[in-house]
């Protein structure tokens, strides 16, 4: 793997979890919003944040995905992690994984060593 595969890993995982977590807590916030007379509507400042978060996810995910070359069921299925609740925990387990695995193939790479 390469400087600029592994650099585009990375931001897909550093991206993941806020945009993960931004998707709950505004989901929470608009469920308070109606069910609870509270007065307090947090929906037009979160709505934004993750908003952001979730486009800079959306060019990460694809950037990594030209990089690293997925087929189109594992770059489907992350990008299906942006979207359901608690997604963006699982991809960054996953993509922390794929990054190690990758760090030891390229170390035997350098090293010489075949897989049988």
């Amino acid at each position: 793997m390469d400087l600029k595969t592994a650099s585009a890993i990375r931001r897909l995982r550093l991206i993941s979890v806020p945009e993960g977590i931004s998707w709950i807590v505004l989901a929470t916030c608009t469920i308070i919003k109606y069910t609870v007379d509270s007065g307090v509507n947090v929906a037009p400042v979160l709505g934004p944040i993750h908003g952001v978060l979730f486009i800079l996810y959306v060019i990460f995910w694809a950037d990594a995905w030209n990089r690293t070359k997925w087929n189109k069921g594992k770059a489907a299925l992350y990008f299906a992690y942006s979207i359901i609740p608690f997604g963006g925990f699982i991809i960054e387990r996953a993509l922390r994984r794929e990054a190690e695995d990758a760090v030891i193939a390229a170390r035997a790479r350098k090293e010489g060593v075949v897989n049988a």
